[in-house]
């Protein structure tokens, strides 16, 4: 119980440690669930522990944020090496098959990982992400085109001159966050601890940039569109009516992967975990139900 609640430390072979901690007893396969960002952690994945009723569900935190060692190294901020710490901690936790859900970057790189055609992946829950940076930095530029005017010339303003603590770009950023990344009016704790995850996280600057919206790390040209046809295994899309990585990132993805069903929240944005939990998490626990065996 103390190790189920407090979690435990895993030893990579790079020599650092990550966090890990796993919830549920459930007879169905384990669920690997692997955060957002980069850097954000698993806090605001928390709401998911409900899905523990079915299956075990595991946590970590990826090296660079949250509870997990953060190391200087930029070199180690890539994609390859975090689908390789995927597998890792598989590995470790001696997790023979499992399901796996990536949400936002960790879809990125969830679809890096499958792509790998690992062995003992029963199927994937891909959550408001896509296939393309390229796509989902032109659906944030047309959002950002839909704001009121104010907001949208502080963020274009402000935003090409590199101004990104300027305080009406912050205050246009605001808005933009209430409208595609979680519409609640009042955010719960648990993504407030992401959010501060990601505060001066070098992982997150590193891979994605800024901000959101403005995506010029290492994995601004990154995109795996044309290799979705490889994914053999049955996969979840899910995605917000209003969520920065939406319908349309979505429709390419269902439209690439052979064995892909896609649900919309109606009411959501990034978060749908959060911001519609109950359907969601019964959407989701349908799906690896009957992908179990």
């Amino acid at each position: 119980f103390r190790e189920a609640k407090m979690g435990r430390w895993l030893e990579l072979s790079n020599g650092h440690k990550i966090w890990t901690k796993t919830v549920g007893d459930g007879s169905g396969l384990p669920l690997l669930l692997l955060h957002g960002g980069p850097g954000a952690g698993h806090d605001y994945l928390e709401p998911l522990e409900a899905l523990g009723s079915d299956r075990p569900v595991i946590f970590y935190d990826q090296l660079g944020c949250g509870k997990s060692e953060k190391p200087e190294n930029r070199a180690l901020w890539t994609i390859e090496r975090f689908a390789d710490e995927v597998q890792e901690v598989r590995d470790a936790l001696g997790i023979e098959r499992c399901h796996i859900l990536g949400q936002s970057w960790g879809g990125w790189l969830g679809i890096e990982y499958m792509l790998r055609q690992p062995v003992g992946l029963q199927s994937f829950v891909l959550a408001s992400t896509s296939s393309s940076i390229p796509q989902f930095s032109a659906e944030c530029d047309r959002l950002i085109s839909e704001l009121p005017e104010e907001h949208r010339n502080a963020l274009e303003y402000h935003g090409a001159r590199g101004e990104f603590e300027h305080e009406a770009y912050a205050a246009a950023e605001e808005v933009f966050y209430g409208r595609h990344l979680c519409r609640l009016e009042e955010w719960p704790d648990c993504i407030l601890r992401s959010i501060e995850n990601l505060h001066h996280n070098t992982v997150y600057e590193s891979i994605n940039g800024p901000n959101e919206f403005t995506t010029i790390g290492n994995l601004r040209y990154w995109d795996r569109t044309p290799d979705l046809g490889q994914v053999k295994i049955p996969v979840l899309i899910t995605c917000g009516r209003y969520d920065e990585l939406g319908p349309a990132c979505a429709a390419t993805l269902q439209t690439g992967i052979p064995n892909a069903e896609t649900v919309v929240f109606e009411e959501s944005a990034h978060v749908a975990h959060i911001e519609e939990p109950e359907v969601y998490r019964r959407c989701v626990s349908e799906f690896l139900t009957r992908n179990d065996d």
